[in-house]
């Protein structure tokens, strides 16, 4: 017990880098996937196809390679370097990666609407961004919220990646105390904060869906 508590401090300081990245890959890749899933199902096939285009290369390459290439390929791009450091890399990469996942989860969301209620909203003389604020999102929210439930907890785990490019995150923080001490109990503390967090993710969704299904 005295030693999790002599690595406590340095695994905080860990997992505080995990969360933040966590929360704000969350707050940027959301509202792109939702305007990413809008741009698809806008009508304009340049759009879709630029989107679908998109999509397919975040979703068909690994988010460590993806990282790798923002925070190494990018500073010799000709004409145009751009050299990021560690931690602005990781949120570029996991923002993009995710928004690409999220786009598809809030697509089939908002086509799951029926048509017909498109064409109701046109004779009450709504114009179509009227219609997707007042009746397509509100419903999209309750449909999507088991995916997006999953592909929240998914990202939880994925910060672990960041550890390539030497952020001290709390599995990083943890792999250092099992390389000095020998032991695997930091691990072990590591593996509850991700459980806890998936846990209290968890509970936040459930509460979610148990609302909105209390208002249907």
């Amino acid at each position: 017990m005295d030693y999790i508590v002599g690595i406590l401090p340095q695994l905080l300081q860990g997992a505080s880098v995990t969360l933040k990245l966590f929360f704000i890959t969350l707050a940027l890749a959301v509202p792109l996937g939702l305007a990413l899933a809008l741009m698809r199902v806008s009508g304009v096939k340049a759009l879709d196809w630029a989107v679908n285009a998109y999509i397919w290369l975040m979703r068909g390459t690994p988010l460590m390679l993806q990282m790798l290439f923002i925070y190494y390929a990018l500073p010799f791009l000709p004409g145009l370097p751009i050299k990021l450091p560690d931690f602005p890399a990781a949120i570029l990469a996991f923002t993009l990666n995710y928004a690409a996942y999220f786009a598809e989860i809030f697509r089939a969301g908002i086509q799951s609407v029926d048509r017909g209620q498109y064409e109701a909203s046109k004779v009450l003389g709504m114009s179509y961004g009227q219609t997707m604020q007042r009746i397509v999102l509100p419903q999209m929210v309750r449909r999507v919220l088991p995916p997006l439930s999953n592909e929240t907890i998914t990202l939880v785990k994925d910060t672990s990646l960041i550890y390539v490019l030497a952020l001290n995150d709390l599995l990083r923080a943890a792999r250092g105390f099992v390389q000095r001490d020998f032991t695997i109990t930091p691990f072990v503390v590591a593996a509850a904060f991700y459980l806890l967090m998936t846990l209290l993710l968890t509970w936040i969704f459930q509460r979610l869906e148990k609302r909105y299904a209390e208002q249907d």
